[in-house]
């Protein structure tokens, strides 16, 4: 039986995780420099090691409300199809491994979220993880953002 290794995050009271092979660090949260006319789930860039990165602001991709950083926010490094770029999160929480049948696909309506960016949602005992399209966070279009 196949599995993959997730690494899980919060955004508020949800539960979110990404392929750890996708994952190439995990941060605290520098100074981000602003960019004007960014789009407006970029947070701005950061110097990662002589390396600027855009940081994305999931919270604002995903439509949801603002919410103070604290101590436990960071930073996922992430890098996809030779894109490297940050996902601010509110807290990190661990390094899972998840078995291809406790994967299953998208609902039809998807939790509040744009679907274009949900790949399965995960189950473990009672919980649920939203497994993330990591390429949907910084490439496509987000319905919310077609719609205002």
């Amino acid at each position: 039986m196949a599995e993959e290794q997730m690494v899980t995050f919060s955004l508020g009271t949800e539960e979110f995780g990404v392929d750890i092979m996708k994952v190439q660090e995990i941060i605290r949260i520098p100074p981000i420099t602003r960019v004007p006319k960014a789009k407006s789930y970029v947070e701005g860039v950061i110097n990662l090691r002589g390396i600027v990165i855009p940081i994305v602001n999931l919270r604002t991709r995903f439509g949801m409300p603002s919410a103070v950083e604290t101590d436990l926010s960071r930073i996922i490094v992430l890098q996809i199809e030779g894109k490297v770029f940050g996902i601010m999160v509110d807290s990190v929480a661990e390094v899972l491994r998840l078995n291809d049948d406790a994967i299953e696909p998208p609902p039809p309506i998807a939790l509040g979220m744009d679907a274009n960016f949900i790949r399965g949602v995960g189950k473990i005992g009672e919980r649920l993880l939203i497994l993330l399209k990591l390429d949907q966070i910084i490439g496509g279009d987000a319905q919310h953002e077609q719609t205002a």
